[in-house]
Order: structure tokens, then C-alpha cells, then sequence
């Protein structure tokens, strides 16, 4: 039987009486078929007939944290649902609806009245304007208690599950906090642009030519305006020093370097790329440089290569070639411009490679404590006899964690990159008992499945969107003992969740999973994003 693990990990609280006191219990319930990806919108399922224009402005007070860290408010009087980016818990505020979205209405910030009751003061200098750490300005404390509350609403809404189910027999765990909230990522990815953007209402004087060329982030909602910035919180101390290192030196107009435009499509410069390992040896960090850019020219990158090499922690600068007019950092070509085309890190007592495009777990740390909850949460019986089928195996950290404790580990991934480092980080740990199948699991027919025995535990870590329906089906009739479902979004969880368990009546599906247990775990703090851990155990007379 596969319970959730007594495994000390350090919990907020064992329990939760603020999931009480909400006063908007069924906000949610009304955005629910906003939060899956197949879901359609209904205006009739507005709370009222009121439905405010675009441009009128309301005054509101921000009730919860909703989809993607967004705000949740209520239009006084009516019921009626907006969001607002940026609108925290208790804040009182002054919002210009900008968009209509079926059963909602979404709202952008004029002023804050009165701010919210949790407010801390944001460390960064662009918390206010980066898209990337959206809640600095609420105490950590805080942050866990919406993202639970999230988790905890959408199982209802969108799972179906009672809350007498998720409460009075445990099956939702109270949320994993992360020990270091900041510089805690090992990948950060900066872009270079032609023009800086300033905030609305900046009081930063503008520069010309190469002055104003932005190194940074790209301004939440706009893919050709980049916010320059000079050092991330999220990063680390050395892959600080490297930003540091190159905004000092790229804009000197005798280099002769220039930001890509992706607009008129001209320009070399188009991302900067760091990322953060360890050196097995000596313990200590060790870091990748990666230039994207449009064309092959090492000339023009050798001063800053020079520069970037100095800092003692680089032991590798890469230069990805990407010649599509795309946005992505992912080049056709790739050349190692100095040192090693490699980092190394270690998790769960392995060793894995890192090249400039592999997938790896953005917060390593955190990741030790995810992937020992999943180990867990599997329930091995300990003599080396099971079968583990792994979905959604990116480059096979999940998968090869448990290796070393089952008969064989069978993993499927549609990138092919990540296959072959997944068969790389087998060999590199002398692990012969893992497969690794590269394959499009939203596309699989009658045939899949014929290729490995019938598996005693199934993990799948999909990403965003979820499973396709097509797996669902699958896994229904495929009736594996136990399967441990890690999700990035808990909307698209929920959704999953329900058709496993309850089925889906209208097209004849039926569930034969219950739910066991569920385990938020924060792995990004300061942003929206929140991960799930949850047990599911076949029914005892599955039909």
C-alpha cells in the first residue's frame, strides 16, 4: 500500500485553520474552466449580469493569490471576478479593466490605497517591474500560505475532491517550504536588446546608441522590450559576478557588438545563458557561460571571453548559433569557446552533466528534498523487484534516483536531447538497469506499452499543460499498483487527478485510482510557481 512517508522534511505547519477563514470560498469555483488548458469559457456562469467595461476604472480589494500569482478580487456589490497582476493579499487598490475573459475580467493597477496586510520590503531594486519574482513584497510566510491555499482550492473545484476527503483524512500535506529563498537558481537566461524599457513614470534619463542597448529580462507581456539588469537575486553570487562582469564592457562601441532586433531581425547578440554546477572534487561552484547569438563570429566574442574566463569560477563559455529569427536560445550549431562544454552536479548521491541546453532542475537544492519525497511517496518494498515505468523522463533524474533500488526503469521522452543525456547520466553512473525511449506521449496508439512489461509503479512529471487525454486512457487500462504524479501546475494536476479517480462520465471513462496523497513543495519562492507530489493507489475491485 503506498501512503505518504513520515519523512521529516520541515513542514509550514501541521495544520491549517486560515483554509477556514477564506471568506471567498467559491472564487475559485467560477475560474476553475480558466485554469485547464481544454477547458471552455462560459459568460452565463458569471456571478451576476454585471460586466464592466474596458477602461472603467473599480476600487478593489485583492482577496487571494489565483493562477499564476494574479490577484483575485471581487467587484463590491456584484460578485463579479477580476484579477490584477501584481495585487496582493489585503490590498486596496485602484484598477482600469483592460480585458474581458468570459466569466471574469482582468484589471491593471492605477494606485494602491491601502497596501496588503503581509507587506515586506522587496530586496530587489526590479521587483517592482521584472516579471520573474512577482511576490517579494509578501512576507515568505505569506507566499506559502496562497500558493497552499491554491492547491487546496483547485483540488475541489477542478478535482472534484470533497474537503472533507483532502482534511479529515490527510490527504493533502501542508506545503514543503524552501529553506533559501534567494540565489537559489542554477539557470538564468538574460536576453540583449536595442533599446532599454523603462517603467512607466521612470524618472531614468534615456540614453542613446549604445548606452541604451538593455542586457536583462524581458518586461512582463512584451517580447521585443528587455529591462536592463545588472545583478538577479535568484542566481548565484558567481553567476553575478559574471553579469556584472560583461554589462561593464559589451555596450564599448569599439567592440564593435550589437544587441539582435527582433523586430528588424538585425543585429549578433541575442541571449546570455548562465548556469551554476559543482565541482565534484573541491565542492565549489562552477559555471557555464553561454552566448546565443546569430552568427558564427568567435572575433567578436573573444574580448568578452577574455574577460568572462578571468572570473575563476567559469570553467566553460559556450556559443550557441540560433540564425532562425526566433526568439529561442537553443542554437543549430554549438561551439566551446573556452574550457570544458560542460558543467557537473551532483543529486541524490549521482553524477550528472550538464551541457548549455540539457534540462536539469532549476533549484538543486530544493530538488534533493522533491526527488527523496518522490522516492518515498513510491513505497519500494526494498527487494529490488520492481518495474518503473517513468513519463515525461527529461534527461532521467527521477528515473535514475531509483534505479539503484528497482529491477528496471523504463523512461519516455519526446526531446532528443534529453535522451541522450538521460543515456549519457546512466553510463556516467555505471547504471546498466534504466531504458530510455525517445517518443511524443501525447500521440501514443494501441501499440504503446507492448515494449515493456506492465510496470509496478508509474511516475509522471509532465510539464505545464499536463496528460493528453490519450494517456489518461492508458494509464486507465494499463492499471499500474501505484502511480506518483509530479506536477508543475496544480490546475492541470487537479484536472488529471479527476479524470483518474472519478473518471469522465460523458465520454463513457471510468477511474479506478483514489487519491492517497497530496504534497505542495515550494522549489521557486517569490514566484507563482508551485509543485505537487501526489499518490495515487489502484482501487481494490477496478473494473
Amino acid at each position: 500500500m503506498a501512503t505518504m512517508p513520515s519523512h521529516g522534511l520541515r513542514h509550514l505547519s501541521t495544520t491549517r485553520p486560515w483554509l477556514k477563514t477564506f471568506r471567498f470560498t467559491t472564487s475559485f469555483a467560477s475560474l476553475a474552466s480558466s485554469f485547464t488548458e481544454d477547458s471552455e469559457q462560459d459568460e452565463s456562469s458569471s456571478a451576476s449580469s454585471y460586466f464592466p467595461k474596458r477602461g472603467q476604472t473599480l476600487e478593489l480589494v485583492c482577496e487571494s493569490l489565483a493562477f499564476k500569482g494574479k490577484g483575485l478580487c471581487k467587484v463590491a456589490d456584484t460578485g463579479f471576478i477580476v484579477l490584477c497582476d501584481r495585487a496582493l493579499p489585503g490590498e486596496r487598490f485602484i484598477g482600469r479593466v483592460t480585458r474581458k475573459k468570459g466569466n471574469y475580467a482582468v484589471v491593471t493597477k492605477v494606485k494602491t490605497t491601502s497596501p496588503h496586510r503581509d507587506f515586506v520590503d522587496a530586496p530587489c531594486e526590479y521587483a517592482s517591474y521584472c516579471g520573474g519574482c512577482k511576490t517579494q513584497n509578501l512576507s515568505y510566510e505569506a507566499q506559502l500560505r496562497a500558493k497552499e491555499y491554491q492547491v487546496h482550492d483547485l483540488m475541489i473545484h477542478v478535482g472534484k475532491f470533497s474537503q472533507l476527503e483532502l482534511e479529515s483524512i490527510s490527504i493533502m500535506k501542508p506545503i514543503v517550504p524552501c529553506d533559501i529563498q534567494f540565489h537559489y537558481r542554477n539557470k538564468m537566461e538574460f536576453s540583449f536588446g536595442s533599446e532599454k524599457w523603462l517603467p512607466r513614470g521612470s524618472f531614468v534619463e534615456k540614453h542613446e546608441g549604445n548606452n541604451n542597448y538593455a542586457l536583462g529580462l524581458h518586461a512582463p507581456g512584451f517580447f521585443d522590450k528587455v529591462l536592463n539588469v545588472n545583478k538577479c537575486l535568484l542566481q548565484s553570487e558567481s553567476a553575478n559576478m559574471v553579469l556584472a562582469a560583461i554589462q561593464d564592457c559589451w555596450r564599448d562601441a569599439d567592440l564593435g557588438l550589437s544587441p539582435y532586433n527582433v523586430r528588424s531581425h538585425i543585429g549578433f547578440l541575442k541571449h546570455l545563458m548562465l548556469r551554476t554546477g559543482r565541482n565534484l572534487k573541491t565542492g565549489l561552484p562552477e559555471l557555464m557561460v553561454n552566448f546565443v547569438t546569430s552568427s558564427y563570429k568567435p572575433e567578436l566574442l573573444k574580448p568578452l571571453v577574455e574577460r568572462v574566463s578571468a572570473i575563476p569560477e567559469v570553467v566553460s563559455v559556450m556559443n550557441n548559433v540560433n540564425t532562425s529569427v526566433g526568439n529561442t536560445s537553443v542554437g543549430e550549431l554549438e561551439y566551446t569557446l573556452y574550457g570544458k562544454p560542460n558543467i557537473t552536479e551532483t543529486l541524490r548521491g549521482l553524477t550528472f552533466q550538464i551541457s548549455a541546453n540539457s534540462f536539469f532542475q532549476t533549484n538543486t537544492r530544493q530538488a534533493e528534498v522533491l526527488y527523496r519525497l518522490i522516492e518515498e511517496c513510491a513505497d519500494l518494498r526494498g527487494d529490488g523487484s520492481e518495474i518503473v515505468l517513468d513519463l515525461f523522463c527529461g534527461t532521467g533524474t527521477i528515473g535514475l534516483t531509483l534505479a539503484q533500488r528497482v529491477k528496471h526503469v523504463y523512461g519516455y521522452e519526446v526531446v532528443a536531447q534529453a535522451i541522450s543525456d538521460a543515456r549519457l547520466n546512466a553510463k556516467l553512473n555505471d547504471i546498466h538497469n534504466a531504458t530510455f525511449v525517445q517518443g511524443d506521449l501525447n500521440k501514443i496508439d494501441e501499440s504503446f506499452g507492448n515494449n515493456f512489461p506492465r510496470p509496478d509503479i508509474v511516475i509522471s512529471d509532465p510539464n505545464r499543460p499536463g496528460m493528453h487525454m490519450k494517456l489518461i486512457k492508458f494509464l486507465l487500462k494499463l492499471k499500474a499498483p501505484c502511480i506518483v504524479y509530479v506536477s508543475c501546475n496544480p490546475a492541470t494536476c487537479a484536472r488529471d487527478l479527476d479524470y483518474l479517480c472519478h473518471g469522465v462520465p460523458e465520454k463513457n471513462i471510468r477511474g479506478c485510482y483514489k487519491l492517497k496523497s497530496l504534497q505542495p513543495v515550494d522549489m521557486f519562492p517569490h514566484t507563482p510557481h508551485i509543485e505537487c507530489v501526489c499518490v495515487l493507489e489502484l482501487c481494490d475491485n477496478p473494473s
